[in-house]
């Protein structure tokens, strides 16, 4: 009905406030017959008072009918199915997931403390043990027994944590959520072997973003299926990165400078670019490395993180735009690039605060 009564009007362009289910909903609607903007919000800012439905419409079409305002970028439909796929197989084990914590709460009162010695407790060994215990097996020499790898160092405190009174009713409240979690195992399972199957046309693109340091193929599925594979709609790598919200911001009015915090973008393609930038943080000889590095101890290890995701998507913007594999700089990069004279006396300064008296004699050649 509403396409029709656009029709009527001979209008082939609609224009709606992005904000909401209702601009979307509407955009799915009429995509296939009008040319339709979804546009942002903070775009359309109208004179104060007097503010009604009619009077907002009305701005809008003047701001479209002058070309006044862009409109928001908007995957096609493929990418955007491709988007929920990814999008509801990360957000499977984050939405009320049952944690180790949660499952060992159910035993901790009677007294095994299986969490104080084994890092994961619901790794291989920690899931025997407490299948093991849902079974019956209440013997915490019989139950260490089951420990793997690196745990077997710690059998004596492990038979210690173990000892302790598990009933029949901590037995159930473990066994329900160990079969919740596999529950979602396999739900994740069959999403990911969909997703598989959806981004076969991208693996050259995927394969690509894999040579990052810290983006896996899941990362890399994230991040196509959040963007797109076209680099087209980005200008820029600024542009994108400013899109994904994962930029400062940039608030000055007379000459002072408000919050730099960033701006709303993708949950999921932040949550995945952050998770790569740790990965990326721990790896050897990396340019990302150092940079987290150089960062965490002037920033904090937050926007360290983030400084790190945003270099991630900029480089993936380069190499999805050029379809060449990624070159590190190395992990001397910011070493190089400063001058060696204002670098050695910088650390000769660092040094004399920590109470040093610093001779510097040059090597022989």
């Amino acid at each position: 009905m509403l396409g029709d009564w656009l029709a009527s009007f001979g209008s082939r362009w609609s224009g709606w406030s992005r904000p909401g289910s209702i601009g979307s909903r509407c955009y799915y609607l009429l995509e296939d017959d009008f040319e339709v903007w979804l546009l942002n919000a903070q775009h359309l800012k109208n004179v104060p008072g007097g503010k009604t439905d009619v009077a907002d419409s009305v701005w809008i079409c003047q701001l479209v009918e002058r070309g006044l305002v862009r409109p928001s970028f908007v995957p096609p439909k493929p990418i955007r199915e491709l988007r929920d796929l990814t999008a509801t197989a990360g957000g499977v084990g984050r939405t009320d997931p049952p944690s180790p914590s949660g499952c060992t709460r159910c035993w901790r009162m009677p007294g095994p403390e299986l969490a104080s010695v084994a890092s994961d407790p619901l790794g291989v060994s920690g899931r025997a043990m407490l299948e093991a215990l849902v079974a019956g097996t209440h013997d915490p020499l019989v139950l260490a027994e089951l420990a793997r790898g690196r745990l077997r160092a710690k059998l004596p405190a492990l038979r210690e944590a173990l000892e302790g009174r598990f009933g029949p009713h901590h037995g159930l409240l473990v066994g329900e959520m160990l079969a919740r979690i596999d529950q979602m195992d396999e739900t994740i399972g069959r999403l990911s072997a969909e997703v598989a199957r959806v981004t076969a046309p991208f693996s050259p693109l995927l394969a690509l973003l894999m040579t990052i340091p810290g983006v896996s193929r899941r990362t890399a599925e994230v991040i196509v299926a959040e963007i797109g594979p076209d680099m087209g709609r980005f200008p820029t790598a600024a542009h994108l990165a400013s899109w994904a919200g994962v930029c400062p911001g940039n608030n000055e009015s007379a000459g002072k400078h408000g919050s730099g915090r960033t701006r709303k973008g993708s949950k999921w393609l932040r949550v995945a670019l952050v998770e790569a930038a740790h990965a990326a943080a721990r790896t050897k000889d990396s340019y990302l490395a150092a940079q987290y590095a150089r960062l965490r101890g002037r920033r904090g290890p937050k926007k360290a993180a983030l400084a790190v995701a945003h270099s991630i998507l900029v480089i993936a913007w380069h190499l999805l735009s050029r379809g060449e594999p990624y070159t590190d700089l190395g992990a001397d990069y910011f070493v190089k690039r400063q001058a060696h004279q204002c670098y050695r006396d910088r650390l000769v300064r660092q040094l004399e605060r920590m109470g040093h008296k610093v001779t510097l004699e040059p090597t022989a050649a």
